[in-house]
């Protein structure tokens, strides 16, 4: 049986740890050749995988990351935009600096990322773009006033670019995932009783895991999601907020 993924080339960002270093070690174990990019260097070493020091807030960087992507292996199959930080507190407290840097990061980092693979991917007419948002981005959240404008942002640019980069008709797709509540080493930080509550808050009565979201993207990576495209993959385990 074929891998899902044999000989595609795949960009991840935010690819040293959790989300996205469980995507990247995925895509690898389904055939693909995967970038794992990121500010931070790898936390693990896997086959298929390889490093490539990546801040998305720096536009000369993300250039150079995709030129050497291009001249390497000659076009990029699919794109995982999973970078993005937090920085929470309610609005009077939320500073210039607070809001600045998540946008910069969530917002800009994958609009700077896109606008270099979207139009290879529609020259070379396939091509898969996978958006990390988050529930926070389709419900809102108390005290996350610029993540949440960030991951609702995305969205919106998810369902732009499934009309921009196939508007030729090319077979080229944006997705979106919104993954609940992940343990991720961000929630390693909280503290149990909160991690039970929102636990609670989900119809399956438990926490995600970084694998499971890393599934959701091989699917929408794959194949297999060949006439899925403009579409948010709610992935909380049935969240209510």
């Amino acid at each position: 049986m074929s891998k899902r993924l044999e000989g595609k080339i795949a960009l991840v960002t935010g690819g040293s740890a959790g989300i996205g270093a469980c995507c990247a070690k995925r895509f690898a174990e389904e055939g693909a050749k995967v970038i794992a990019a990121d500010i931070a260097p790898l936390a693990y070493e896997a086959e298929g995988v390889e490093f490539a020091k990546l801040d998305v807030t720096n536009v000369e960087n993300c250039k150079q990351v995709f030129d050497d992507a291009v001249a390497r292996y000659g076009k990029i199959d699919i794109l995982v935009n999973n970078a993005g930080i937090t920085k929470d507190a309610l609005i009077q407290k939320m500073t210039d600096e607070m809001w600045d840097r998540v946008i910069s990061v969530n917002l800009k980092g994958v609009f700077n990322l896109t606008r270099l693979v979207g139009p290879l991917m529609m020259e070379n007419n396939y091509g898969s773009i996978i958006n990390i948002s988050s529930v926070v981005g389709e419900y809102g959240n108390i005290g996350q006033t610029n993540y949440a404008a960030t991951k609702a942002g995305v969205i919106g640019m998810t369902k732009t670019w499934a009309k921009e980069f196939s508007r030729k008709g090319q077979n080229v797709r944006a997705n979106a995932i919104a993954p609940g509540y992940v343990m991720t080493d961000i929630l390693k930080t909280v503290p149990q009783d909160l991690l039970d509550k929102f636990a609670k808050m989900t119809m399956l009565g438990r926490l995600g895991q970084p694998e499971e979201i890393a599934n959701c993207a091989l699917f929408l990576a794959s194949d297999e999601a060949s006439y899925v495209t403009g579409t948010v993959l709610s992935a909380n385990g049935g969240m209510r907020l």
